[in-house]
């Protein structure tokens, strides 16, 4: 393929890999740049690695067929190239963006020493080299303090905790996920936590890193309270990794503004997962980023009428420990407007939780922790958004074990 022609791709993360694969399938092969050490993984699965429970080459990506390792300080939209760290210069016909996100590290006094890099023992939580980092640092009985109480950093804390580590997770906000959960999917999250031996305090801030010797040794609350720390988890969130959109001039917002062909403002470049905003929404999860990359495929390789609208996703989460899993899922609106109808069943004794909500005879959103035989049925359910049947769909649906 001539270079006037070609697809190049910056990152080699999910959205990245699967447009390059799908790409190839249709003839249409495209340059992957990506810049890290590895082979393609799944992000996803980074928290497993951590726990034990996968060694790293299993969260390999199939690789495309062109990659190139290579970090990319520009885009010259004008000579349509992309300008690398090693003074190499890769020529584009169409130029797509997955540079996907990076980590928020939190206005925290002492978090960084003077020339700008995290003391020893403090972590981010996003890359395969910070897990590495962090398996290689953990050990039974090391003290460790994980900042931020969402799908990251309970994922954390529980692989932390598997691996034997005295983990305490210190969460601003007054319950656990809840941008996902419900209070009481919620609550069975924290107790989950709690009886693997993690310490949780919600509604905590945390305000400063303590060091010594240039290694952390404790971090100090806002109630002035020092938590003693050998290890801090930053688990605060991500952020769209935008900057080349920037200093090209591309139109950004959150994330670098894309229409329903998943084009930015320069027709020539396009944009996907965890970087794009379509619609109005960044969406951080795979499950778009994944859609958006088969979309974007189809139109690339000359499906004109391939259009991406948007994604209704699923959060799900295993969490593996001693015992059996402790399964989630988590999808639509869980929080009910006036006049909803709300179906709730609980089962303290064994751990389960199920909650529907339903406005207008259809299904907008669900939470479901232990036991998700039901989520295969009640995600189709909801997708589909057609109104459900008269005669007792709910109850069927939540004690229907052969959903999934």
């Amino acid at each position: 393929m001539t270079s006037n022609t070609r697809v190049v791709v910056i990152g080699a993360g999910l959205a990245g890999v699967r447009l390059a694969r799908r790409l190839g399938e249709l003839g249409t092969p495209a340059l992957l740049v990506g810049e890290e050490e590895h082979p393609p993984y799944n992000r996803v699965l980074l928290a497993e690695v951590l726990a034990g429970r996968y060694a790293p080459e299993v969260i390999a990506l199939p690789a495309p067929a062109e990659l190139v390792r290579a970090r990319v300080t520009g885009i010259d939209r004008g000579r349509r190239s992309v300008l690398c760290a090693d003074g190499t210069e890769i020529a584009y016909g169409t130029l797509v963006l997955a540079t996907g996100s990076n980590p928020v590290l939190p206005p925290l006094r002492g978090l960084f020493t003077p020339d700008r890099v995290l003391p020893e023992g403090v972590h981010a939580f996003r890359t395969l080299n910070d897990c590495l980092s962090l398996s290689r640092a953990v050990r039974p009985g090391v003290r460790a303090v994980v900042i931020g109480g969402g799908l990251l950093g309970v994922s954390a804390a529980r692989a932390l905790a598997v691996r034997g580590a005295q983990v305490v997770l210190a969460q601003q906000s007054e319950r656990l996920m809840e941008r996902q959960l419900d209070p009481g999917a919620s609550a069975l999250v924290l107790r989950h936590l709690r009886e693997l031996g993690v310490e949780v305090h919600t509604e905590c801030r945390v305000r400063d890193v303590r060091c010594l010797g240039g290694a952390v040794r404790s971090v100090e609350l806002a109630d002035g309270y020092a938590l003693d720390a050998d290890l801090v988890v930053l688990a605060c969130g991500v952020r769209p990794r935008v900057g080349l959109a920037e200093a090209a001039g591309l139109a950004v917002r959150k994330g670098v503004l894309v229409d329903d062909e998943l084009r930015t403002s320069d027709p020539r470049v396009r944009a996907i997962g965890d970087c794009a905003q379509h619609d109005g929404n960044v969406y951080g999860l795979a499950a778009p980023a994944l859609e958006q990359a088969d979309v974007l495929a189809e139109s690339l390789a000359g499906n004109t009428a391939a259009r991406y609208t948007g994604t209704r996703s699923l959060t799900r989460l295993t969490l593996a420990g001693p015992g059996s899993p402790f399964d989630l899922a988590a999808f639509g609106e869980t929080d009910p407007r006036p006049g909803d109808d709300v179906v709730q069943l609980a089962d303290a004794t064994r751990g389960t939780y199920r909650k529907v909500v339903v406005r207008d005879d259809r299904l907008v959103g669900g939470v479901l922790v232990g036991e998700l035989g039901t989520v295969g049925a009640l995600a189709r359910a909801w997708e589909g958004a057609e109104p459900l049947p008269d005669e007792g769909p709910l109850l069927h649906l939540l004690t229907n074990d052969g959903g999934s």
